[in-house]
């Protein structure tokens, strides 16, 4: 999932787009869990390091060296939090854009959050970053999550560091050593281990991220007046060509390999589990085919200059690369499903013990639907209203995936068996997700519920401030229309309250935008007013001082009658009526004075 920022804000915040890259960790506990130290987002200050939780006390070193190292080779700043959880926001991608904004973060800043007992991390860049996302999934799969899945969280960092580096100077991502580590760092003790959830796939390429979040520069400067070249930009235009021209070489051969493979796994598996795969390949040959009519447009006899020539190996590359990693997604996929054939036994008894685990959840599930039906619409629980039910025919497919399977293993038919297995597997995995689904559900109504009563009683507040305050004023004269809308609003929510069941959802988003109007029109009337009592203020001290000047002249006239003259005398006695008149417009219409 790649949320995209747009002109000259920051944006492209990278979160994994593949089971692979997001790591989310399911307990398997031991003991109980320590507490949580949860963290809302955090300010790095004049450190690239923020550790809530010891993570890598001993070896923060270490880190600071390969982020010094990555920033000295490419002029990119890598910046790594380690906390235990993500809060303070909805979501881990919220929580990374708002320590990006917090801290300034610029193009060449890149952040790695890591939720150490949430078991979830983030990596963040910029829209305009050098890397492709092909690039920055190599550095994810290949440099940080092995180190992460071992609880190695300074070799996360590290490793990170040195994938950085090697991408943006055009070099393959190489992994890094790990160092298995305290899968609790600063102490404690629940066991965790590691669960790709194979489902999370089709959550992760529904939910597209839009996030649009203004950054600074970067914290080092470079020298006045330069730029650090960074990727493929970084190398001498004969060396991007030579790369260009063994990318093509390299990846010809990769989807011939290819082409092979797919003919093996056809005839071992069948037609239809190799759909994917087929799709695939047939992607990779037009990535492939669009590789190679760049390079004849480099080879042809028409002359191009460096600037397009360095673009279309640069476009080369990339088109390779992208071809390479969707071939090697399906090659894995191959690779757990043949490693599946091996233990078909024992994974098939897993799958039959996951799916009772989930079988067991179903008479609660439906009680819980049950029991929120009685309290909220139908249109409020039309998303997970079938789900206890089609899970259980989830579950009912898994039994029979799982009896056929065991019937071929029998008849040592075990790539078929395997192929059942893992169509159970994922089955029981559906069925978990649409009973989670009914549990998340039931909290988020919960939550709006008292958001809703919580706004109800800000409103309420509200139209006792707004009918208290003037309505003569140029200002307030939109006020009566806001306040019976409001009024409007909260008897609609009255009504719906008192018919039993609500949607909370759909009420709190109306009084949300109802306290939205009510708020900018007292805002405004009481911007008006704070203004008219600085005016009044003014004019009081105004009056003030020409009080002050008449009585002085008054003073001076009484005293010297015979050395003043009629035209001082006039001028006087019309600047004590004036005083009078402003005095006078002052009690009853401030504005009318001037």
């Amino acid at each position: 999932m790649v949320g995209v920022r747009m002109g000259s804000m920051r944006s492209r915040w990278l979160i994994p787009v593949a089971v692979a890259a997001v790591l989310s960790f399911a307990l398997s506990s031991s003991g109980p869990p320590t507490a949580a130290r949860a963290e809302s987002p955090v300010d790095f200050g004049a450190s690239h390091i923020v550790d809530t939780v010891d993570a890598v006390t001993d070896r923060a070193d270490e880190v600071t060296a390969a982020f010094d190292e990555l920033y000295s080779a490419t002029g990119a700043d890598l910046y790594v939090a380690y906390v235990d959880s993500f809060t303070g926001v909805e979501d881990r991608e919220q929580w990374a854009d708002q320590t990006a904004d917090n801290n300034g973060f610029g193009t060449n800043d890149v952040l790695l959050a890591v939720a150490t007992d949430d078991r979830q991390y983030q990596l963040s860049v910029a829209a305009d970053f050098a890397l492709t996302d092909a690039q920055l999934r190599e550095i994810e799969t290949v440099a940080i999550e092995p180190a992460l899945r071992r609880n190695d969280w300074a070799g996360a960092a590290i490793n990170a560091a040195d994938g950085f580096s090697a991408a943006l100077r055009g070099e393959p991502v190489a992994a890094g050593e790990v160092t298995p580590g305290d899968e609790s760092p600063g102490g404690g003790g629940a066991g965790l281990v590691v669960v790709f959830l194979v489902i999370a796939v089709l959550v992760l390429l529904a939910v597209g991220a839009v996030v649009l979040l203004a950054r600074r520069g970067r914290k080092r400067p470079l020298p006045a007046g330069t730029e650090a070249p960074t990727g493929l930009q970084a190398l001498p235009t004969p060396e991007l060509k030579r790369r260009a021209s063994s990318t093509l070489v390299q990846t010809d051969d990769a989807i011939r390999s290819s082409e092979q493979e797919l003919g093996f796994a056809v005839a071992q598996y069948g037609t239809e589990v190799t759909t994917a795969f087929r799709a695939a390949l047939e992607t990779a040959k037009k990535q492939l085919s669009q590789a190679f009519t760049l390079q004849q447009k480099l080879d042809d006899a028409e002359p191009d200059s460096e600037e397009q020539a360095r673009a279309w190996y640069a476009a080369i590359i990339d088109l390779c690369s992208q071809a390479n990693l969707t071939l090697d997604a399906q090659a894995d996929d191959f690779d757990e499903l043949r490693q599946l054939e091996k233990n078909a036994p024992e994974v098939a008894a897993a799958v039959s013990q996951g799916a009772e685990a989930v079988r067991a959840r179903l008479a609660g599930s439906e009680q819980g639907l049950a029991a929120l039906a009685a309290r909220y619409t139908d249109a409020a629980l039309g998303t997970v209203a079938d789900n206890p039910a089609e899970a259980r025919e989830r579950l009912t497919f898994t039994d029979t995936a799982l009896a056929r399977a065991a019937t071929r293993l029998g008849a040592g038919e075990t790539a078929a068996a395997a192929v059942d297995i893992r169509a159970a597997e994922e089955s029981v995995d559906q069925a978990r997700l649409l009973l989670d689904a009914v549990d998340r559900l039931g909290t988020d109504l919960a939550a709006a519920t008292r958001h809703l009563k919580a706004t109800v009683a800000e409103l309420q507040t509200d139209l006792v401030t707004a009918r208290g305050l003037p309505a003569s004023t140029e200002a307030s004269a939109g006020l009566p229309e806001v306040i019976g809308q409001t009024e409007q609003a909260l008897a609609h929510v009255r009504d719906q309250s008192a018919a039993g069941r609500i949607n909370p959802l759909e009420l709190t988003a109306i009084l949300d935008a109802t306290n939205t109007q009510l708020d900018a029109a007292l805002q405004g009337v009481r911007n008006a007013e704070a203004q008219a009592q600085r005016a009044r203020a003014a004019l009081n001290q105004n009056l003030l001082a020409a009080r002050g000047q008449v009585s002085a002249a008054e003073d001076f006239i009484t005293a010297r009658r015979g050395a003043v003259g009629a035209e001082a005398r006039t001028r006087l006695a019309e600047a004590g009526r004036v005083l009078v008149e402003a005095e006078s417009l002052a009690a009853t219409d401030p504005d009318a004075v001037g």
